[in-house]
């Protein structure tokens, strides 16, 4: 008699960094045990698969999938609930500053209900929480953030950390505002347009630490006011680890804000303090086959820009740029991608990144990834003793990685990447990456 078994993917990959790491890092993996059936015939008609489950398994189906002579029935499973946490760490070579390693941790919960959703990632001191109200396809989305990281952070030249910037600061915002949200094929959870328009008020506080240079000149306490709108789009399929297989999703954001209570940044005032600034990035993220190969071969492209308006950028409003795995969860897709290992959040006042990927499918829960990415932006970096400034940097990253499921309804992720200059400011480097996340 044939056996049959019940196999799991990946719970959701969304990482954050604490205590040592100035960042938040979501890479969105999420798993599933989907119901015992034999795949839909219209299915796979239209992917050109194997009625016997010879093709790549995706997100919310149910079917069936061969390994070492064992068939396994994959079970359907609702994707709109979902309750994750994700744990792990990396390894630097060389260090960066004086960091040779990072811990890694996240909680992760995404919820579907009728009339409202809502998606949160809890970390303590770095969290983004959200929640919308729908009146058909009219919305009322509330959405809060955090930067409170209890560390000095200090930029890094060289892989060395330039005491005289440190600076302990951080910032809470909360926003508040009308939706529209439009279902769209394949007509999975996560398919859909979003535009938004969305009230914001936050606070951003600084202050000098002990090793703060003599003429760095720290911003006030002060209230923020503005305005953002926000508009994205997802007709992604995903597979059975979430990982990105069929499609494309784009989106853009526009920032408007007020700082209330301000000052000019530079030793000697240059008569502009630079209160108001103006911020547009965007992004398009895509999947898709490789003609004369299988549907196992996918190859995966990004694109990521961003700008500030004139030179109205600072260390504490620029864009904040960071490694990761190519992205995959809906809402992470906007985090902008360059594949390089995790660690310090490099803040840039523009930039424009590009990825180019090939994955391949080794079985139906284990998949090797080879993605490298090409980054331009003006970059932080020091000038004198302790002037944070901006200036052109372009540099290129290689990751190998992967994915696999595992026990207890867990998923592992493995990566090594190589990176020529950015993430160290100036400095070539590798690192190794591991996670484990277990979905509830």
């Amino acid at each position: 008699m044939k056996k049959t078994y019940c196999i799991t993917g990946h719970a959701a990959l969304l990482i954050v960094l604490l205590n040592l790491v100035p960042t938040v890092w979501c890479g969105g993996r999420a798993g599933r045990c989907f119901a015992s059936a034999a795949q839909d015939a219209d299915v796979q008609e239209e992917r050109g698969g194997d009625p016997a489950g010879d093709h790549t398994l995706l997100a919310g189906e149910a079917g069936e999938a061969s390994f070492l002579g064992q068939t396994y029935k994959i079970k359907e499973r609702d994707r709109g609930h979902m309750a994750s946490i994700t744990l792990g760490g990396s390894f630097l070579l060389p260090e960066q500053g004086e960091t040779p390693g990072l811990p890694i941790a996240a909680l992760y919960l995404r919820h579907f209900w009728e009339g409202s959703r809502t998606r949160n990632i809890i970390s303590i001191f770095v969290n983004e929480l959200e929640y919308a109200k729908s009146f058909g396809n009219l919305e009322l989305i509330g959405h809060f953030q955090n930067y409170t990281l209890p560390v000095d952070q200090k930029e890094v030249v060289n892989s060395e950390e330039i005491e005289p910037t440190s600076v302990r600061w951080g910032t809470l915002t909360g926003s508040l505002g009308p939706g529209l949200r439009f279902p769209v094929s394949p007509h999975q959870v996560d398919n859909d347009i979003r535009l938004q328009l969305l009230g914001r008020v936050g606070y951003l506080y600084a202050e000098r630490t002990h090793d703060t240079g003599p003429t760095q000149v720290v911003p006030p306490n002060t209230l923020l006011y503005g305005v953002r709108l926000r508009a994205r789009y997802d007709g992604m399929r995903r597979n059975l680890l979430e990982l990105p297989h069929q499609g494309f999703a784009a989106g853009w954001d526009l920032d408007y804000m007020h700082r209330d209570n301000w000052r000019d940044l530079e030793p000697v005032p240059s008569g502009s303090n630079h209160r108001n600034y103006f911020q547009a990035s965007g992004h398009l993220v895509g999947a898709g086959g490789i003609p004369g190969l299988s549907e196992r071969d996918r190859v995966l492209i990004s694109l990521y820009g961003g700008k500030t308006n004139g030179n109205s950028a600072d260390r504490f409003n620029a864009f904040l740029i960071n490694g990761g795995p190519f992205p995959s969860e809906q809402e992470d897709l906007a985090r902008v991608h360059y594949t390089g290992i995790i660690y310090d959040d490099v803040r840039a006042t523009s930039y424009a990144t590009a990825s180019l990927g090939y994955r391949r499918e080794l079985a139906f829960f284990l998949y090797l990834s080879a993605v490298g990415s090409y980054l331009w932006a003006d970059r932080a970096t020091v000038r004198g003793l302790d002037q944070v400034v901006f200036r052109d940097q372009s540099a290129a990253a290689v990751t190998a990685s992967l994915d696999s499921g595992f026990f207890w309804n867990s998923a592992l992720y493995l990566a090594y990447t190589w990176e020529s200059e950015f993430i160290r400011g100036g400095k070539s480097g590798s690192g190794v990456i591991l996670t484990w996340n277990k979905l509830f």
